[in-house]
């Protein structure tokens, strides 16, 4: 059972017996992931579209990646065939971000066996490991929802702001408010610490090494547990490669604010802060 990463020599030895799950997504771009996919994916890997699949309708003051109802999510895993015993793999073609999205939902939804590709496609390719544009057609299967857990909603957090200690994930520039290149408006929530996602990742794409990410991580937990973490980001999509990271040191156990910083500051009276 791989429940945080597998190697791409893991996969090449189990592609047959494994399910694979394409989440390639670009966010200004919100297709190419789906083109790039029909052009050319590992085989017999299945698409997950960020916006179809892993996220829920906008009200535009839920965030821009809210979370999908949960029945709807497990009804979508029946589609393509999945099973609670199946070994999931997720992969992307950057660091890691969007699939740690998948692999956080599927936990959530208490799917234990999936695990992030390290290196993504990116490194596939460059070994030089077979790729083709066969899609998948999966027989439908009945998946058993669990009743989800591991998130905190923004009522929760602004009711308790002072005690929390939140984990924003975006790239420093951003936590500080000096720059928004998504988002309407500049900042934080108040008190958050900053971990930028990228930091878990070595140049080529893959994770740091588990005692290296423990060290870091906690640097900025500062003695906090792991399970006292709230993390965040723009949307809920890179705090979900913090909570790999995490759980690849040895830190598990933290949780998710999915609406993040898109969905606080939909509610003006919601305090900010920057600096």
């Amino acid at each position: 059972m791989h429940t945080t990463l597998v190697s791409t020599q893991q996969l090449a030895d189990h592609l047959a017996e494994w399910r694979v799950f394409d989440c390639r997504h670009d966010l200004m771009k919100p297709d190419l992931g789906e083109q790039q996919y029909r052009s050319a994916h590992i085989p017999g890997a299945l698409f997950a579209h960020m916006e179809h699949n892993l996220s829920g309708p906008k009200s535009g003051r839920n965030g821009r990646h809210p979370l999908p109802d949960p029945a709807g999510f497990v009804a979508w895993l029946g589609k393509q065939g999945l099973s609670k015993g199946d070994q999931v793999v997720c992969y992307d073609a950057a660091n890691g971000s969007t699939a740690a999205r998948l692999w956080w939902m599927l936990r959530w939804v208490g799917h234990k066996n999936v695990a992030v590709l390290d290196g993504g496609i990116a490194k596939w390719l460059k070994e030089g490991r077979p790729v083709d544009a066969l899609v998948p057609e999966p027989k439908p299967a009945t998946y058993a929802l669990k009743q989800p857990s591991g998130t905190v909603d923004a009522r929760a957090i602004q009711a308790s702001l002072k005690s929390l200690f939140l984990l924003d994930a975006r790239a420093p520039a951003r936590w500080r408010g000096e720059q928004e290149p998504i988002d309407p408006v500049a900042g934080r929530i108040p008190g958050a610490g900053n971990r930028f996602n990228a930091e878990n990742v070595q140049a080529d794409g893959t994770f740091k090494p588990a005692e290296q990410l423990k060290t870091e991580l906690q640097g900025v937990l500062k003695g906090r547990e792991p399970a006292d973490v709230i993390h965040y980001c723009g949307s809920g999509v890179a705090a979900c490669h913090n909570l790999l990271a995490m759980e690849v040191a040895g830190l598990p156990g933290g949780k998710l604010y999915p609406g993040s910083w898109s969905e606080w500051i939909a509610d003006p009276s919601r305090p900010q802060e920057k600096g």
